[in-house]
């Protein structure tokens, strides 16, 4: 897997929280530096242990699942780009109470936009990849995008979050299709 597929799955996986990150924008008259940053660091360190996590759940099982890996990997990110893209013409809001950077919270919107990830950590023990440079890039693309998307949330507004969930997945469902097909045509 090279390095432009894993900043396109990292850009893909970030996009659930750079739209929660919008969010949480939305809701600060002026975020300080803290309040920008501490997003990022919780998104960004959980959409790097969620992988890891799948990948080696995966590599415990892949000598079950060698002959279909590739069907698994495609099932995996077309239902997780799909579920993103259905959730992007979705008329329901989010809603953020009062501070939305209380530890409990961050917490919580860490691990729900990240639960994604660890299905695609699955998939990367498939391929023979470095684990630990894959997971950096995809916690530093998520720490920025959703440092990003705090500062922009006013910017933005709400109009945003859904091209932002529909564009990661469809990145996500794009990449399915792609493993799928080089592994039955080319592989």
């Amino acid at each position: 897997m090279g390095l432009i597929v894993i900043i396109l799955i990292a850009i893909g996986l970030s996009m659930d929280a750079f739209a929660v990150s919008i969010t949480i924008g939305l809701t600060v008259k002026r975020p300080k530096i803290k309040e920008v940053l501490i997003p990022g660091f919780y998104f960004g360190f959980f959409q790097m242990l969620m992988p890891l996590i799948g990948y080696f759940a995966g590599t415990f099982f892949s000598g079950y699942i060698l002959a279909f890996d590739h069907w698994i990997a495609f099932a995996l990110l077309g239902l997780i780009g799909g579920k993103m893209i259905k959730e992007s013409f979705s008329k329901k809001e989010e809603k953020i109470n009062d501070n939305p950077f209380q530890c409990i919270k961050m917490l919580f919107l860490a691990i729900a936009t990240s639960i994604d990830a660890l299905a695609v950590g699955i998939t990367f023990s498939f391929f023979e990849m470095n684990i630990i440079k894959t997971i950096m890039i995809i916690g530093i693309i998520t720490f920025c995008i959703s440092t990003v998307g705090v500062k922009i949330g006013k910017v933005f507004e709400t109009k945003f979050k859904p091209k932002a969930e529909f564009f990661g997945g469809a990145v996500l469902v794009i990449l399915g299709t792609k493993i799928l097909i080089e592994h039955l045509f080319f592989g």
